[in-house]
């Protein structure tokens, strides 16, 4: 019986070796979880249970546990390269469909966008993004990088704040009639881009008269013309129809009358974009946002400071290509174009499990589904207990050199004392056949 007892030492030690052996192996694996040996002694069953005196039948392997503790997170640079700060497995899908889960963020794209891990056989899962950037969480579908130019947005409103000094003398109209070119007949102007339905800048200017202690008039241009597209000068002109802006005496504004306005709101439905061709205007081909422009005029003041004007905010754009890629905390992939704009076109999804250990390791760095595991629950990084995306990282092998040294030093004694078992053994077998 000794024999078996040494045996059964000697393979628990030798699967001892191997599973260090393989964490040793893997001390440099982007998102590798080191494996730990557990064993459990061996006794016989009497019928009745009794045995107060039996002695052990040796050691069994009992399981491989792998340890899903966080390995150190170090910036690799790499674009798509990602780390989880916390719990969670990426998802990918492989080449026969089937979920494979893993915490090595080592992607890349493919030659058709899609992001894929470092083998390209992989693709990442999350939830896709709908034209407008909103990520819709449906079920969840192939990462793609969408390298298309941004297409333009027609502007549709204009906001922002501004201040009109109190100190400025007001304009005798009579004697300097508004006009663009002559700057004695207006106090100050603001400019701001908007762009219309193909993305053609334009160039709306508001001048501002004032015409009275506490009020002023607003022309609004745009390439230098009415917003309908008629000249102010020459052949066919049309003089512009300011709005009048009324202020209080602490300075506030009170109402603002004028064509198309409403409230403190100014709108232009009837803008016609275009353009000077030899000299002559004409029609672009392009037209203005169905639903008109709104102007935000209500953050007006009058006091007395210099006139100035905050950065007006405006939602339109020419059409832009991609320029990066940045990935937030949420898993949100954000995709920069050289227009300055930024659209959310995915976001990446992670995995959880009640049962970790219940995972079957399937190689490259991969874990699938089994019945221990459960199945897994799906939902988007930060939510729970899923940790959080940190871009253009990549997550280290949790494996620490320096125990699994020590324990292979010890996985070695145990061999050779299992060894010795088996040697003493067979010493005391020689004894007793020699005095037969």
């Amino acid at each position: 019986m000794s024999f078996n007892i040494g045996l059964s030492g000697l393979y628990a030690a030798n699967k001892q070796l191997d599973v260090t052996g393989n964490n040793i192996a893997n001390v440099a694996t982007t998102g590798f979880k080191s494996s730990r040996a557990e064993f459990a002694d061996i006794y016989a069953a009497s019928k009745l249970g009794t045995g107060q005196n039996s002695i052990g039948n040796g050691v069994n392997l009992a399981a491989v546990s792998q340890q899903f503790t966080q390995g150190d997170v170090n910036n690799s640079g790499g674009i798509l390269d990602m780390a989880i700060q916390g719990g969670g497995f990426f998802v990918q899908k492989g080449s026969d469909g089937s979920l494979e889960y893993t915490r090595s963020g080592a992607f890349r794209a493919d030659k058709d966008g899609y992001i894929t891990n470092n083998t390209g056989t992989s693709r990442l899962q999350g939830y896709a993004a709908d034209a407008d950037g909103k990520i819709v969480k449906g079920g969840l579908v192939d990462l793609q990088l969408n390298l298309a130019n941004l297409p333009p947005k027609a502007s549709t409103k204009v906001d922002s704040t501004s201040n009109l000094n109190s100190s400025d003398l007001p304009i005798n109209q009579t004697d300097h009639p508004f006009d663009p070119t002559k700057t004695d007949s207006f106090n100050t102007q603001y400019s701001t881009t908007l762009y219309d339905t193909q993305g053609n800048a334009h160039s709306m200017v508001q001048y501002m008269v004032k015409t009275d202690g506490n009020v002023w008039q607003s022309y609004t241009l745009i390439d230098g013309r009415n917003p309908d597209g008629t000249p102010i000068s020459g052949t066919g002109a049309v003089a512009p129809v300011p709005s009048t802006l009324t202020f209080d005496t602490s300075g506030k504004l009170e109402k603002i009358v004028g064509a198309n306005v409403k409230d403190t709101t100014m709108t232009i439905d009837d803008w016609k974009p275009g353009g000077l061709v030899d000299g002559v205007w004409k029609d672009n081909g392009a037209a203005a946002n169905t639903g008109g422009i709104a102007v935000n005029m209500g953050n007006i003041t009058q006091y007395n400071s210099a006139s100035y004007r905050n950065p007006p905010v405006t939602d339109g754009y020419a059409t832009g290509q991609i320029t990066g890629l940045k990935i937030d905390g949420s898993g949100v992939l954000f995709a920069t174009f050289s227009n300055q704009q930024s659209k959310a076109i995915g976001q990446i999804s992670l995995a959880s499990f009640n049962n970790e250990q219940g995972l079957q390791p399937s190689g490259g760095t991969t874990w699938r589904e089994t019945f221990a595991s459960g199945q897994p629950g799906y939902d988007s990084p930060q939510a729970g207990t899923l940790g959080s995306i940190v871009a253009n990282s990549l997550e280290n092998s949790n494996v620490n050199l320096t125990n699994e040294l020590v324990d292979l030093i010890k996985a070695q004694s145990n061999y050779q004392a299992n060894a010795k078992t088996i040697s003493t053994q067979s010493t005391i077998m020689q004894t007793i056949i020699q005095m037969t």
